[in-house]
């Protein structure tokens, strides 16, 4: 009896793996206490156990009460206690990155507690005070990556600073100064940038980076002149939603027919990919797991898709959330965010091991976790 109960096991545990495409015992990312939003969070960011959010909100909630967040906060990484760092926006913050002593704000504002900042600004990460890192930009900024001792900034725009630079700058971290030397430049609009190295990753909707061909939509430049990585030639077919980087290679979301999750090598081999019926439009990578977050609702058991996305060969329940083993096998986390758009942004936050969420979902699994929600274990 004992040897047949202990084979009934390994069957059961057999067919968790082959329908979630997980081990059984694997441990998932359970919703632990954070703030909420009463508007989107697109911005996440983490410095000295500090979890720095930016959105197009007003107010953010704790521990049942309500207080005013102009479209940046910042809450405890630990307790997840909303804290006094209140910088207000006049506009929306699409892009957060923090270094050394501050955090950096991108998005469609013009002022920042009332100091006139044109969609770029340096904050205290302690005092929130508006530091003197003042810039024009003609256009509109998406993303921010800091590494090399620079500030880098995707979006779409002509000029900074009445000089040109196409959807592309970078500024000295030490002096603040726009780096006229670091050359990168692209024919449309950056989504997603990550600085890893000696290298900058973007991606987007652009066709070319520095006029040179085969380099649609994702590719790499050098941190410091901004010259063209040729060794690193994807075959990207979808626009770059977001992207990540670690040692084990490129990840990116992204949209099309349905949307996608790919994993690349650094020479940009397909490793492994993912469809979904609806776009990916977040991704991040936490414990060797690739977490991917965006408008979908089903995930495919393979490439195939048709009409509006949907899944030709069978598909598994995947709403707005999912992630991905090394292999490129869905693993059993199935937490479901309600509502049209669903996540926005995904970070893990390593100092405290945590997963972070935003979007505009209002629950996750039926509870109320509005606009951002916060994962561990």
């Amino acid at each position: 009896m004992v040897n047949a109960s202990v084979r009934i096991i390994g069957v059961l545990l057999t067919l968790v793996t082959v329908l979630t495409g997980a081990p059984a015992r694997a441990a998932e990312p359970e919703v632990r206490s954070a703030p909420t939003f009463d508007g989107t969070v697109t911005a996440i960011a983490y410095l000295a156990g500090t979890v720095y959010v930016g959105g197009s909100f007003t107010r953010a909630s704790w521990d049942g009460r309500t207080y005013r967040r102009l479209r940046l906060a910042a809450f405890d990484a630990r307790t997840g206690a909303l804290l006094n760092w209140a910088p207000a926006a006049d506009g929306p913050v699409r892009a957060l990155a923090a270094t050394g002593d501050d955090v950096f704000a991108a998005g469609g504002f013009h002022t920042v507690d009332g100091h006139r900042r044109d969609s770029l600004a340096r904050i205290s990460a302690v005092t929130a005070e508006v530091a003197g890192f003042s810039h024009d930009l003609d256009g509109t900024a998406y993303a921010l990556a800091a590494g090399n001792g620079r500030l880098y900034l995707g979006g779409s725009f002509s000029a900074v600073d009445g000089r040109e630079h196409r959807n592309l700058a970078a500024f000295d971290l030490a002096t603040g100064l726009l780096d006229d030397g670091w050359a990168a430049r692209t024919d449309d609009r950056v989504h997603t940038l990550a600085a890893n190295g000696a290298e900058v990753y973007l991606g987007g909707a652009f066709h070319r980076v520095n006029g040179e061909k085969h380099t649609l939509r994702l590719a790499a430049v050098d941190a410091v002149t901004g010259d063209l990585d040729r060794y690193f030639r994807p075959r990207v077919t979808a626009e770059v939603n977001a992207l990540t980087v670690d040692p084990s290679g490129i990840y990116t979301a992204g949209g099309g027919q349905g949307g996608r999750a790919v994993a690349y090598g650094f020479d940009g081999t397909v490793r492994w990919q993912r469809v979904f019926d609806g776009d990916a439009v977040a991704i991040t990578r936490r414990h060797g797991v690739t977490y991917v977050g965006g408008h979908f609702d089903r995930a495919c058991l393979t490439p195939r898709n048709g009409p509006q996305g949907s899944c030709l060969d069978g598909s598994l329940p995947r709403v707005k959330l999912a992630a991905i083993t090394g292999e490129g096998t869905l693993t059993g986390w199935a937490p479901q965010a309600n509502g049209v758009i669903g996540v926005r942004v995904l970070n893990a936050d390593r100092a405290a091991d945590a997963l972070d969420a935003g979007g505009d979902f209002t629950t996750i699994d039926g509870s109320d976790r509005r606009r951002f929600a916060r994962f561990s274990g």
